[in-house]
This record gives structure tokens, C-alpha cells and sequence, in this order.
């Protein structure tokens, strides 16, 4: 059985069924490289407090280096039977040096926990921008191969209105732009010392946290110790980003899923994406979408679990607290592995222009654009609304399209229709009335793309 680090109260050991039960160290493990890099931080402070001596500070941190490096390697956690990988790297600094004991002088595990894990994290967020902004930059080369396409957009799944292809994605865009801001004022939250918070009521030795925090790139220090050991709101704040930006990339999967179907046929989706079915020689399904569409409600999951886990907690840790590493963990990796995922499937997508284009046509798209024709002509909107109505209601009875209506025939249909209103039975000929910033219409779409693309260049610097 491996050494406490808390064992002189307890006249017998744990049982081994509660130390299976509560050991962290098969998932906790991964935080081994924050946890070396944190105590390197303190071996150094300690220094400062006078505890340590320059030689002896240099001798810890040349130790967990040493840790560090062997971890890397095959074998490094076998037959390991320590509590945690806290527990696991003290007893490997203790093969290495009996300056181990000294370690832990005026530290917690309560508020080393909290700085493992804000370290490990924000390094990942990081990682997270960093895939974010490759997703972005492929949605915006998917809507620059295209950029004439017209497609029908949806309301209630019913054809609506038309708009550039390149304005369907830009939606996508706004929506992982956002992303991008609740991580990075996620990261603002993650990127604070705990360190110096002890226990629950600080420590009792002379620390300067602002060098700590300095020595760490943290950008500020925690106000108030109780708060640090109660606290996982860092973790709540990341995976409710994580879980947003699993909701867009679930909608982004289910649209182009749809889209791809024979029954839509617009979009042809890359061998590389896709597999087969073990019976059906014919099928080529669409596997990647539909896995980021799943472990969208993994990760909800996730935030569900912590929030529950700390929704009864009274001040300060309790143990309860050590659930929150696996659920977090696993946001992490879902959410990079979609976000990865989707941007090789932006890179690979095909839109067949034509496909939505004639759905565009053949449907009433453009009810909308002679509606708000006949307002501009002084027809009272209400009125104009209920006349498009009429005019979709006999085309549909006929089984007439928009372009099989000439400007003759509109107007004998009514007379507030103008021969020129008969352009508006195009789609493309409607968009040009929204440009609007924002809107779909050429102009501003063609604006919004040049203003995405350095919007991305800024997110990158």
C-alpha cells in the first residue's frame, strides 16, 4: 500500500475496497505535467520563504524534471498503487530525495488540486482556439468555392426565403466566433492563482503569490481561500462552452446530414468522411457527422454532472469535488476531436450548386420579395401579403412555378402587380433587396466575408 500523505491520524490503513473506490490516479494522471510544473513554482517560493536553500530548490526541481521525463515512458505507471497522481509523485520524489518531505510545507492538496487542474486547463482552452479557429477558416473556404450558389434557407423545415451559400455558412461563423469568446472569458476565470490559499484559511507562511502567479503566467491571484476550496466554476464555465460548442456543431452535422441524402442531394460528402455499411454494398453514410452529432449530448452531459455534483456542496472541499476531473477530461477530447473532425469535413464537402439552386426556384421563395414589392409601390403590407398568398394558392392548384408567370399574366392576375415585379420571380433577382449589413443580399454577404476573414486574422494574432 502506498504512503498517505495524510496517514498520522489513522492507527490502521483504508480498506482495499475504499481505496479502489477512491482512487483518482488512472484518470487524474494526465494532470502529472501541471502537477511537476506547480510544485517546481513552489519549490522556488519556498526558497524565497526561506525554507528552502538555493541548492536544495535546485536539487527538487532538477528531481521533478526527472519525474516528468520518466512519465513519458512505457511502464512508468505500472503496478503504481498511489491514491492520486499527487500521492504518486511524491513518493517518486522520495526515491529521488529526501528534500521530499519539505514539498508540502504550508501547501494543500485542496489548493494543488485547483492549480493542477487550472494549469492542465488552460493549456487545453488554448488548444480549443486554436482548432476553433481552424474550423472557421474552413467554413470561410467552403463558402469562398461557391460563391454564386443560391439555396433555399428553412423555416420549420419548409422552403423560406433564398440566400447565398456563402451567407448560410457565415451563420455557422457567428456561431463558433461566439464559441471562441466563452472560451477565451472561460480561460479568463482559469487563469488564476490558487496557489497560497491553503487548506481553506490560507497559509500560514510568508508567500508572495503575485511572484508565484508571475513564476506561472497566471494573470492574477484568487481573492478569497475559502472560495478557492469550495470552487469549480472555472470547470462548470469551460464545460458550458464545451457544451455550446457541441449544440452548433450537432446543428452544423444534422444540416449536412440532411443536405447529403438522396432526397436532398446538395451536398457530396468525401470518402474520407464517410463509411459503408457491412451488407448494403450501395450506402455511403454520413459515420463523421453523425459521431459529432452524438457526443454532443456526451459533453451536456458533462456540464449536467458537475452541476449536479456541486449544486448541494456546503463550504468548503469535499470529496464529492474529485468527479469533477473525469466528466471535464472527457468534454475536452469530445469537443477537440469534433472540432478536428468538422474541419476536415468543411474541407471536403462539395455543394452541388445546381441541386438547391432549382429547389430555390421551383418552391415560393420569393412570396416574401413580392410582398414587400407591393409595399414599396403602396400597396398596404397586410394586403400585399394576402394577394402573394392568392398568387402562390392558384400557382400551386395550376402546378405553375414563379418563372412560368410573365409579367402579362401577373398583371392581369392583379392589377397592383407591375410588369417589373416580375423580375422578383427569380431568387436571385429578390436577394439583391437585402443589403442590408448583415443581410443576405450580394453586396452585404460578399462585406461580411472580408469582414470574417480579418475578423479570424485578429483572432489568430
Amino acid at each position: 500500500m502506498a504512503e498517505k500523505l495524510w496517514g498520522g491520524r489513522f492507527e490502521t490503513g483504508p480498506s482495499e475496497v475504499f481505496e479502489r473506490f477512491s482512487g483518482s490516479l488512472h484518470f487524474d494522471k494526465r494532470l502529472i505535467g501541471a502537477d511537476v510544473r506547480g510544485s517546481q513554482a513552489f519549490a522556488r517560493e519556498l526558497e524565497r520563504a526561506g525554507i528552502l536553500t538555493a541548492g536544495e530548490r535546485a536539487t527538487l526541481v532538477t528531481a521533478f524534471d526527472e519525474i516528468l521525463a520518466a512519465s513519458r515512458e512505457p511502464g512508468f505507471y505500472v503496478g503504481a498503487s498511489d491514491e492520486d497522481v499527487h500521492t504518486l509523485v511524491i513518493r517518486k520524489l522520495k526515491e529521488k530525495t529526501p528534500l521530499a518531505d519539505k514539498i508540502h510545507t504550508g501547501r494543500s492538496r485542496n489548493e494543488q488540486v485547483s492549480l493542477d487542474t487550472r494549469l492542465w486547463l488552460r493549456g487545453e482552452i488554448d488548444r480549443t482556439l486554436d482548432l476553433l479557429a481552424g474550423l472557421l477558416d474552413a467554413l470561410l473556404d467552403l463558402a469562398r468555392r461557391h460563391p454564386n450558389a443560391v439555396i433555399p434557407g428553412y423555416t420549420h423545415l419548409r422552403r423560406a426565403q433564398a440566400v447565398p451559400w456563402p451567407h448560410y455558412i457565415l451563420a455557422y461563423f457567428e456561431m463558433f466566433a461566439r464559441d471562441r469568446e466563452r472560451f477565451e472569458q472561460a480561460r479568463r476565470r482559469v487563469d488564476v492563482l490558487p496557489l497560497g490559499s491553503g487548506a481553506l484559511a490560507g497559509s500560514g507562511f510568508p508567500f508572495d503569490r503575485r511572484s508565484i502567479a508571475a513564476d506561472l503566467d497566471f494573470e492574477d491571484i484568487t481573492r478569497n481561500s475559502m472560495d478557492v476550496s469550495a470552487d469549480r466554476d472555472f470547470a462548470l464555465d469551460y464545460l458550458y462552452a464545451a457544451s455550446v460548442t457541441m449544440v452548433h456543431l450537432s446543428r452544423l452535422a444534422e444540416d449536412w446530414i440532411v443536405y447529403s441524402t438522396d432526397e436532398f442531394g446538395w451536398l457530396e460528402l468525401a470518402d474520407g468522411v464517410t463509411s459503408g455499411s457491412s451488407l448494403m454494398p450501395q450506402k455511403k453514410n454520413p459515420d463523421s457527422l453523425e459521431l459529432i452529432r452524438g457526443k454532443c449530448g456526451r459533453v451536456i452531459g458533462s456540464l449536467n454532472s458537475l452541476l449536479i455534483t456541486m449544486k448541494g456542496l456546503p463550504l468548503t472541499y469535499n470529496r464529492d469535488m474529485q468527479e469533477d476531473k473525469e466528466p471535464l477530461f472527457d468534454a475536452v477530447d469530445q469537443v477537440q476531436m469534433s472540432l478536428e473532425m468538422a474541419a476536415v469535413v468543411a474541407a471536403s464537402v462539395t455543394l452541388r450548386e445546381a441541386v438547391p439552386a432549382a429547389a430555390a426556384a421551383d418552391g415560393w421563395v420569393v412570396a416574401t420579395d413580392l410582398a414587400e414589392a407591393l409595399a414599396r409601390a403602396g400597396v398596404p403590407f397586410h394586403y400585399g401579403h394576402k394577394l402573394v398568398g392568392r398568387l402562390v394558392l392558384e400557382s400551386v392548384r395550376a402546378g405553375k412555378k414563379p418563372t412560368d408567370w410573365t409579367p402579362e399574366s401577373l398583371a392581369a392576375f392583379a392589377p397592383e402587380f407591375s410588369p417589373d415585379m416580375a423580375a422578383l420571380l427569380r431568387p436571385e433577382e429578390g436577394m439583391k433587396t437585402r443589403n442590408l449589413p448583415g443581410g443576405a443580399g450580394p453586396e452585404a454577404v460578399r462585406t461580411a466575408l472580408e469582414e470574417a476573414a480579418r475578423r479570424l486574422d485578429s483572432m489568430r494574432r
